[in-house]
């Protein structure tokens, strides 16, 4: 049974700090698909040969894991944990907040020196409210770690995370998240089985696919119904895309800047501790 196309939601911009992003989840139509809580596009974007640094300066996370698809480009991370990263095309960063950090990211100096493009597509998972307290964690894993979904030519779809057929993706999680993202060229067709009961997303980051007979062009946001299980996807040009599926938590959500937790009071004592120190410190 073919899985309908409940939403069709399309990234609208919403500036962080100096950053321009396309925000299809939440959305005024849709909030959200819980675990999955925002869903930011940065767009590409070409930096000039010398260009200045630019990055978001350190800001708090607590209670989900912020994680990172690059697509084009090189950017780089680094958290009050002590964890840092470089993470080019092609990757994947998880970074589970747990009990609170600081965070801050950007494009490499590298890429800012030599010039080039820079794209990527932030997501917010959730995890159950047992699991918010726990340390924090780093994960990063390259294309190379991540098995190729398709074995056809024109189709580079690669499993970031959780089980998918007899494919197991190197990223873990206390959430049961299947992720997967790449690229297909035009012409090429694939078929997914998506659990039921499962929510199961799409986003579109560039050009056009057609899926169980709509169309769909980018910067766009399918939320599937959690009923049937089959997924058609057909590219009408070269296209790149996200593919999300987890298990739903149903438990209440309160989110508000960069915390996620079940109760407001939850997150005004995040605001607290982070205005206290509480969450270490980062110096860029």
């Amino acid at each position: 049974m073919n899985k309908q196309l409940d939403f069709i939601l399309k990234g609208r911009e919403k500036n962080i700090g100096e950053e321009t992003v396309l925000q299809s989840l939440p959305h005024r139509d849709f909030r959200f698909a819980n675990p999955f809580i925002v869903v930011h596009h940065f767009p590409e974007h070409h930096y000039a040969v010398g260009s200045p640094p630019e990055r978001l300066h350190p800001h708090p996370h607590r209670g989900f894991a912020p994680v990172t698809f690059m697509f084009q480009g090189e950017g780089y991370h680094r958290d009050s944990e002590g964890n840092e990263g470089v993470l080019k095309a092609g990757e994947v960063q998880w970074m589970f907040a747990g009990r609170g950090l600081l965070h801050s990211e950007g494009p490499t100096p590298e890429l800012l020196a030599k010039g080039g493009n820079y794209e990527f597509v932030q997501l917010w998972v959730n995890v159950p409210a047992q699991h918010k307290w726990n340390a924090p964690y780093y994960q990063q894993a390259s294309a190379e770690q991540m098995p190729l979904l398709f074995q056809q030519p024109g189709c580079d779809i690669r499993l970031a995370s959780g089980q998918y057929r007899e494919f197991t993706g190197p990223l873990q999680s206390f959430t049961p998240v299947i992720s997967a993202f790449g690229n297909m060229k035009a012409g090429v067709q694939v078929a997914c089985e998506a659990q039921e009961g499962y929510w199961t997303l799409l986003y579109l980051l560039e050009g056009s696919i057609v899926v169980n007979d709509t169309s769909i062009e980018a910067y766009h946001l399918i939320v599937f119904s959690k009923q049937g299980t089959d997924i058609r996807i057909r590219a009408t040009t070269d296209a790149k895309l996200l593919y999300l599926s987890a298990e739903p938590i149903n438990e209440p959500v309160a989110a508000r800047g960069n915390i996620v937790m079940n109760t407001q009071e939850e997150v005004a004592q995040a605001e607290k501790d982070y205005a206290d120190g509480k969450f270490g410190s980062l110096d860029s």
